[in-house]
């Protein structure tokens, strides 16, 4: 008998991988947390059946929520993660020596404990002593900072159960509040392509517009994801992703398998498709 893990990404569209075993299955306070293992992309994490990530695929992610923001600004210090409980987020920013602290916010500790026993490949860096790990809520955790951070992170879940208040301008706001004067914002912010992903999308960039003078979307190709094209915000105080001085990230000699400053400029050339939809605030 054939186990096949199945996501419907909508009505009409579905996306399959054939699974050799389950590792994990709990449930905690939150969400369904399940770890499978494929001969095809690795161990994989879902969170109440929709994919977070896979082995093979998990560092373009990884790679463009963190590198993005740190080559536009190396000096970047303190950094708060909201979510992030597999630990990819903090294992790339653990990468810069210059970094003195990381919070890291995640609502369920179920999540961190079930990637420390089965994805070490992404929850390797949790125990830096650079890594501060709250077990709370990231939404409130947020509200109590102010000018406090250089970098927010919002490495969340999709904008319904425990990630649903990390969408609102209430949240962006706080972010603005926690960031000191040159802070920058970073969130994962849906797939363009498919309707119901594309209202997330344009919701939550118009409520971080709303919040920053700076307000920029970059993009990037994850396989695993629905439709494999996948956004990300990019909001700040001041600094421009497009004025950086990319030559100082090179300096760091940091290794990367996706990242790099060609594709850093070229990941906010958007399509025209999803420059309408950024425009169109109905």
């Amino acid at each position: 008998m054939e186990l096949w893990y199945t996501e419907e990404h909508t009505p009409d569209v579905r996306f399959s991988i054939r699974v050799e075993r389950q590792l994990c299955s709990v449930q905690s306070p939150f969400q369904r947390i399940d770890i499978f293992e494929s001969k095809e992309f690795g161990r994989f994490l879902t969170l109440d059946g929709l994919m977070m990530l896979t082995e093979k695929d998990e560092f373009i992610y990884h790679e463009m929520i963190v590198h993005v923001p740190m080559a536009a600004n190396p000096d970047i210090r303190r950094v708060l993660v909201v979510g992030g409980g597999d630990g990819g987020t903090v294992r790339e920013l653990t990468r810069y020596p210059g970094i003195e602290r990381i919070d890291m916010a995640e609502i369920d500790g179920e999540v961190v404990r079930a990637c420390r026993e089965f994805l070490p490949q992404t929850a390797s860096r949790l125990d830096d002593p650079r890594v501060n790990l709250l077990i709370e809520d990231g939404l409130k955790y947020v509200r109590s900072r102010e000018n406090e951070y250089d970098l927010i992170l919002v490495d969340s879940t999709d904008p319904f159960g425990p990630g649903e208040g990390l969408f609102t301008r209430e949240f962006y706001g706080s972010c603005y509040n926690a960031l000191r004067e040159e802070g920058i914002l970073v969130n994962q912010h849906e797939s363009p392509y498919y309707p119901d992903y594309t209202r997330s999308m344009k919701r939550a960039h118009r409520r971080i517009n709303e919040c920053f003078p700076v307000c920029r979307v970059y993009q990037a190709h994850i396989p695993t994801y629905p439709s494999g094209h996948w956004l990300f915000g990019f909001a700040s105080k001041g600094i421009d992703p497009l004025e950086a001085q990319l030559y100082r990230w090179e300096r760091l000699g940091i290794e990367t398998r996706y990242y790099n400053p060609e594709l850093h400029r070229g990941a906010f050339a958007l399509p025209n498709y999803v420059i309408s939809e950024l425009k169109d605030d109905a």
